[in-house]
């Protein structure tokens, strides 16, 4: 096979002990051994390989290609048993920047770049922030993650409450079908569709079938629809149709756009090889509210009076977080110089009298709360802080407007880095993303949340809960032995109860963090049989042979995408950190 695919590849193909071993595992609990790991130079390697893995798949049914960009998929969703296709070797630039949307949209428009999938997100950021600009979904692991990733897991992050998620800021990408020619995929008139339909190619029938699939089943599909703030679990057949993204980044025309669909399908539909994100102007200030919370029965109005203000971000942790956070403190110390550590030390002096307090009676916080408010001058955003104060003074809790951007980072590390600090002082365990990303909507989480406490206690495992508390999405990540023989039984039995209960509250399975391997057997708690069979039609449409990323939204009898595959290929050993 290696020797095949040289005679038409330029980049590198690689099947090395050390590559093979790096290459079967993301940031999640599997290890799938791939046979291949190719770095494509440019476009044409992407449809050469992706015409001769069609040719020869009669020939050799195993394979297939998974897309991988920085590798930091939490789901599985990035490592697969065939070829591993890496862009960030090579195919990572920028292609274009422009100021402004053309002319022939209505109004002046935000700034818009192109971008190369393997482009990490850290260096995209550094050309946008200079321009005064920012694509407002990134996400926790920004400093790893690439641009293709986000694209194929419909990526968010603290900003998501306001902004959205990436699926909100694609104008358009290209695109390698299953027929290994590359098209652009953008909104598309009524008029523009069915030109398109019209085509007689793959490209027009691809349009057709799905066109045909989503009138038929509308309602159905409408239904089907999660009602929460955001979803990533199976495909997006509601959006494709009449978004009003769509209608916007149209000049008021768009009725039908791919993209729709295509972000966050993680690469089982095609392969993207370009990708045009939409950005917005970043805010020149902001300061954080925190919230101390006793008891988390108010919490559902208590979010709801937050909202009504408009925050940048709404962000919670529980008591389990600060505590890590008091416990571990010497961690928090290193790389800051005797006065920063000085000044870290006396900004954590409330934290501490907090801790003696709640031994003497006094009583831990259940929850943290961060409010963060932006705006363009420092008044603007400490009326706003002041605002919040006044609104939920009624509700009794503790609140603390933060002086400076050093004591609001303080809460932002304690947010990000704790589970970090506990995985690396409890020695034998490492990090377990597999309920990882639940998400309800706000109202219920008063009783939402001491029904999953209940349900985790009964296993005994060490964990913490963080999350969006705006958007009631909440990260667990327990610590675990991988050596036990048990552990792929309490995955998949605590994954049923904890998606038992999300589905009781009408919410859904993964709310960023999307399906790959660990939830695709666990779609069924959210969606009918006759929705799942819609998921498999629209596999077939895109994808006849199954050659993209099989395994991950729908499943492969006797593969990818069930429980026993989930069990059959849980990763021993693991260093990935997680970041939520």
């Amino acid at each position: 096979m290696k020797e095949e695919i040289q005679k038409f590849f330029k980049g590198e193909v690689e099947d090395s002990e050390e590559t093979l071993v790096k290459y079967s595992k993301d940031a999640s609990v599997f290890e799938i051994r791939p046979k291949l790991v190719l770095f494509p130079r440019d476009t044409e390697d992407v449809k050469q390989l992706v015409k001769w893995v069609s040719y020869t798949k009669n020939a050799q049914p195993e394979l297939s290609i998974t897309a991988r960009a920085a590798g930091t998929c939490m789901a599985g969703g990035a490592i697969g048993a065939s070829i591993i296709l890496d862009f960030t070797r090579h195919m990572n630039h920028m292609i274009k920047f422009m100021d402004d949307i053309p002319q022939k949209y209505p109004a002046k428009m935000p700034a818009s770049i192109t971008v190369q999938p393997g482009m990490f997100y850290r260096d995209f950021e550094k050309i946008t922030v200079e321009k005064g600009l920012i694509l407002p979904c990134y996400t926790a692991s920004k400093s790893l993650n690439a641009l293709g990733g986000m694209y194929g897991n419909n990526s968010a992050g603290e900003r998501t409450l306001k902004y959205g998620k990436t699926e909100d800021y694609i104008i358009s990408a290209k695109v390698v079908f299953a027929d290994g020619n590359e098209y652009v995929v953008k909104s598309l008139s009524e008029p523009e569709l069915a030109k398109k339909m019209a085509q007689g190619d793959f490209e027009g029938d691809v349009y057709k079938n799905l066109f045909d699939l989503i009138n038929k089943n509308k309602e159905e599909i409408e239904l089907a629809k999660p009602k929460v703030h955001k979803n990533s679990a199976g495909y997006y057949l509601w959006n494709v149709v009449g978004s009003k993204e769509s209608k916007i980044l149209s000049g008021g025309e768009g009725y039908f756009d791919l993209n729709k669909l295509l972000v966050g399908s993680q690469g089982t539909l095609g392969i993207a090889t370009e990708i045009t994100f939409r950005l917005v102007p970043d805010n020149k200030h902001s300061k954080l509210v925190a919230i101390f919370m006793k008891d988390t029965e108010p919490l559902g109005r208590l979010v709801d009076e937050i909202l009504d203000l408009h925050p940048e971000t709404l962000e919670t942790y529980d008591d389990k977080t600060m505590k890590l956070a008091v416990r571990f403190f010497p961690d928090f110390l290193k790389n800051r110089g005797f006065v920063g550590m000085i000044k870290f030390m006396w900004s954590f002096l409330p934290e501490f009298w907090m801790m003696a307090g709640s031994f003497l009676g006094g009583g831990f916080p259940k929850l943290i709360i961060l409010a963060e408010f932006a705006g363009e001058s420092e008044d603007d955003v400490e009326k706003k802080c002041r605002a919040l104060d006044d609104k939920i003074r009624h509700f009794k809790q503790k609140i603390h407007i933060t002086k400076n951007t050093a004591e609001s980072n303080k809460y932002w590390d304690i947010r990000r880095e704790s589970f970090a600090l506990l995985r690396k002082h409890v020695k034998g365990k490492r990090t377990a993303p597999f309920v990882d990303d639940i998400i309800v909507r706000p109202e219920f989480l008063p009783k939402f949340l001491p029904e999953i406490n209940k349900i985790l206690s009964k296993y005994d495992l060490t964990y913490t809960l963080a999350g969006h508390a705006g958007d009631g999405n909440f990260h667990i990540i327990p610590l675990m032995d991988f050596s036990r023989p048990d552990v792929g039984q309490i995955i998949t039995e605590l994954s049923d109860q904890v998606y038992d209960l999300v589905s009781r509250y009408h919410g859904s399975i993964t709310a960023e963090h999307n399906d790959g391997l660990v939830r695709t057997p666990y779609l069924y708690k959210m969606y009918s049989e006759h929705m799942l069979g819609l998921f498999n039609e629209t596999k077939k449409i895109f994808d006849p042979k199954n050659i993209f990323n099989p395994g991950k939204k729908v499943p492969v009898p006797g593969g990818g995408g069930t429980k026993e595959y989930l069990k059959a290929h849980l990763a021993i050993e693991h260093p990935i950190e997680h970041k939520v």
